[in-house]
């Protein structure tokens, strides 16, 4: 388990990794570590975890990077053609990379947001999720990856708790809406689960 980042007074770029089989913690490097922060997002790609966005002392992150725990380094994430800088958005691991999408900025009123964009750590090079037909802008949503599509559910924008969402195919950059109605929960926060029960 690798942990890193957060808050509490003092925003932070440091974190660990533990091995249950030892029961032991090792501290990882902070060379090249990501600026502190919090409210932000990680995925593990089978080899590394992407950690990107969230809230910082002078302002929201539009950038993140990449942690190696087998060399313990950390390569900074490109952040040309990231989505704008955002908090309380999600992330989600794919066959097509790293997706990023939802949550909330500081641009006044009802500030959550409906865009996104894929992530691929082979060519360090995002490209931004379609707008048409993506669900309702939203924040304090979650997702599930299926391995090939995205499941956005739930949230909540300013004046609004939904029991709705959307399926995004990064392989067409294409959204289809999740059937809805007065029979499906509504939820501003959620947990999910995402894998294989035995």
């Amino acid at each position: 388990m690798i942990v890193w980042g957060g808050g509490g007074g003092d925003d932070l770029n440091t974190g660990g990794r533990y091995d249950p089989a030892t029961d032991t913690w090792v501290a990882t490097d902070t060379s090249n570590a990501p600026h502190a922060r919090y409210f932000h997002t990680a995925v593990w790609t089978g080899s590394e975890m992407i950690v990107w966005g969230g809230d910082a002392v002078g302002g929201l992150r539009f950038d993140g990077g990449r942690y190696d725990p087998v060399t313990d380094s950390w390569t900074p994430a490109d952040a040309s053609n990231a989505p704008s800088a955002r908090f309380f958005h999600t992330a989600v691991w794919t066959d097509h990379g790293m997706i990023v999408w939802g949550g909330r900025d500081y641009s006044g009123g009802d500030s959550s947001l409906n865009t996104g964009g894929q992530y691929d750590p082979v060519t360090d090079s995002w490209t931004p999720t379609a707008a048409t037909n993506a669900p309702t802008a939203r924040s304090l949503h979650t997702v599930v990856g299926t391995g090939s599509e995205m499941i956005v559910w739930g949230g909540s924008n300013s004046s609004t708790t939904f029991n709705t969402g959307g399926r995004y195919d990064p392989a067409t950059d294409s959204w289809t809406a999740t059937p809805h109605g007065s029979d499906r929960p509504v939820r501003s926060v959620s947990l999910s689960f995402s894998g294989k029960l035995k």
